[in-house]
């Protein structure tokens, strides 16, 4: 009996010194790393047109785009990486036709500068409706997609702009209607009897679509503001190409691109408006094909 009292009274002493033990040890605190906002500018101007920063909607919308973008890693890096490839190009085209120089980041917000579908069916870096793209002269059929040819694209995306300016006397109005049409913008711009973007009750889409492309701006010419430093080494840098033009009846591009010493891969990677293996070309049109710069 005494031998049960005893060991009843070491066991309440072991089970009461372990739950002391175990209330008096805390689970270390962990840092999370501090997350900043984005700055704001004090002024921004797009194309020659200032962005009333004064508005208390406006520089939150602004600011919705930048946090956005600034956090959104892996799209934002892939962005600064593609600059370097297309936009040399673009500015020169941008330039040729008349178009500001702002416009260059609108395929970012468009298609990341990449040839993509839209579940409406919009195609190509500048995202071109199959109807939009004839009426500006884009070839649309079962052989060839020229909402994909980079080059053509942007000049059609320019002829559009520049009719868009031509109505509406704002760059902004018109890089609104390049997102909702025309039209519709009209019809917006009339019942509401206001001529301003900033002042405009629009869709959702529209209604960010100028704060995303601003945003797009504001990290693309200063990204360490924004918490980027992509070595220039990192950066994709423009594809070497030579041209040679064709104007056969018939092309079999497998053929083709063994007979230029390049994969049928590389050949459509290059060409992408090449939306089948083969070419029908009755009227005997001529088309110049891009192929790698030889050694």
């Amino acid at each position: 009996m005494g031998l049960i009292i005893i060991a009843s009274v070491l066991a309440e002493l072991f089970w009461g010194f372990t739950s002391n033990s175990a209330s008096t040890v805390s689970t270390p605190k962990r840092t999370l790393p501090i997350i900043i906002s984005p700055s704001l500018p004090d002024k921004l101007v797009f194309v020659s047109e200032n962005v009333p920063l004064n508005e208390f909607d406006v520089i939150e919308s602004l600011d919705r785009e930048l946090i956005s973008n600034t956090f959104f890693h892996s799209q934002t890096i892939s962005f600064i990486k593609k600059a370097t490839r297309f936009l040399p190009e673009v500015e020169k085209i941008l330039q040729e036709e008349g178009v500001p120089d702002d416009f260059k980041y609108l395929p970012f917000i468009e298609s990341a500068y990449s040839n993509v579908v839209s579940p409406a069916g919009a195609a190509g870096y500048w995202q071109f409706l199959k109807g939009t793209a004839s009426d500006y002269g884009l070839e649309v059929n079962k052989y060839i997609d020229e909402r994909y040819h980079f080059s053509k694209a942007t000049h059609a995306a320019c002829e559009f702009l520049k009719e868009s300016y031509e109505e509406f006397g704002s760059w902004t109005l018109a890089a609104a209607s390049y997102n909702m049409g025309r039209r519709r913008l009209r019809e917006a711009i009339e019942e509401q009897g206001v001529n301003s973007y900033y002042n405009l009750y629009l869709n959702e889409e529209t209604s960010r679509y100028v704060f995303r492309l601003l945003a797009v701006k504001l990290i693309l010419e200063e990204p360490r503001l924004y918490g980027f430093a992509i070595d220039k080494g990192e950066k994709y840098p423009p594809i070497p190409t030579r041209s040679i033009t064709i104007n056969q009846t018939e092309v079999d591009w497998f053929e083709f691109a063994k007979q230029q010493g390049v994969s049928y891969k590389t050949l459509k990677q290059l060409n992408p408006w090449l939306v089948n293996n083969h070419l029908v070309n009755s009227n005997r049109k001529s088309y110049t094909i891009d192929l790698p710069e030889k050694p």
